[in-house]
């Protein structure tokens, strides 16, 4: 029974250090000489990667995530990753365009392109009309399935990720207008529901492997 409590004591004291350290290395890392730090005093392991973001509404992981909501000379961590442990500091950020866009995309898989091209005319014909909403099209037609319940909304997205046919018509329409756009993926119809606006297009990350 001594020797559990002993180990559970001993395992606290562990714990309790390494948090300890962690925050040691957070306040060096965040000092304005936090380069001559890393170098020379912490030697740890770094890399410095640049994140592009694509969404502000969908990330891919966590440092797509930090990038956005992450402040500029913060530290944050630690994470987990496949070479252990690491903490992340978040250099610099800049600014990109983004674009609110809703869209529905015709299968055409099922569909020839004569065919889905018929579909999309109409579509865009009845809405323009006013006969139905962009919305109540999408959860019938869009075979997108991650977002065809809530209207093809596709949130901010940034215009230099897109793909070049979509960021090429998305420059040449207007907030409100409906308009298709062939790509590799397939037939889009697309509006801009918003913008265009800047936002954290970029930023500059500082890896240290613990």
């Amino acid at each position: 029974m001594n020797k559990i409590i002993i180990s559970f004591v001993l395992l606290s004291f562990h714990f309790a250090g390494y948090s300890q350290n962690i925050e040691e290395m957070k306040k060096g890392l965040e000092a304005p000489d936090f380069v001559h730090y890393l170098k020379f005093i912490l030697k740890k392991q770094y890399k410095v990667d640049t994140i592009n973001i694509f969404s502000t509404t969908s990330f891919q992981g966590t440092p797509d995530s930090l990038a956005y909501f992450g402040k500029e000379g913060k530290v944050y961590g630690p994470y987990k990753g496949r070479h252990g442990n690491y903490l992340i500091k978040i250099l610099q950020k800049a600014p990109n365009a983004f674009y609110h866009l809703s869209h529905i995309v015709i299968d055409t898989s099922l569909f020839n392109k004569k065919f889905a091209d018929s579909i999309a005319n109409k579509i865009i014909a009845q809405v323009r009309a006013g006969t139905t909403t962009f919305e109540a099209m999408a959860a019938v037609y869009s075979s997108d399935n991650s977002n065809a319940a809530i209207g093809g909304d596709l949130g901010w997205l940034c215009l230099d990720g897109m793909l070049p046919q979509l960021s090429n018509a998305i420059s040449r329409h207007k907030k409100g207008e409906v308009f298709k756009v062939w790509t590799k993926s397939g037939l889009h119809i697309v509006t801009i529901t918003d913008g265009p606006k800047q936002d954290t297009g970029f930023a500059l990350m500082l890896k240290i492997i613990l």
